[in-house]
């Protein structure tokens, strides 16, 4: 007798508690926005150091770029065009000190890498 009693009783409460709603409702300063642009626009003209791993044709960079990601997961690495070869670059690294210890890093694997700063119009 206890048993379908304590079952009905949890029954009730499992439905009540399950139809509780609610909203959230987020208020934004809306300087928020202007600041997100202003650190869009200093970032972007920000030098940083690169590690350049290879370069050749475009077949030949995507296949180093392919190797690249799953040597290096989680790091940023783009394929650029630079007249006449594609070439494979590593990293966005704001210190030369942080650029050197990483660039040592893939040294291991890539021993043709270079490291580099490019100049503001090559990103």
């Amino acid at each position: 007798m206890k048993t379908p009693v304590i079952t009905a009783i949890l029954v009730f409460f499992s439905l009540l508690l399950s139809a509780q709603e609610g909203s959230i409702t987020i208020e934004q300063d809306s300087r928020i926005d202007q600041l997100m642009k202003l650190y869009a626009q200093v970032n972007s003209k920000v030098d940083f150091y690169q590690i350049q791993v290879g370069f050749g044709s475009y077949q030949k960079a995507q296949n180093l770029k392919t190797k690249v990601d799953i040597d290096f997961p989680g790091w940023y690495s783009k394929i650029e065009f630079e007249s006449p070869t594609y070439r494979v670059r590593l990293g966005k690294f704001k210190t030369k000190l942080e650029a050197e210890r990483k660039y040592l890093e893939v040294r291991k694997k890539y021993p043709q890498a270079m490291l580099l700063k490019p100049e503001n119009g090559t990103r």
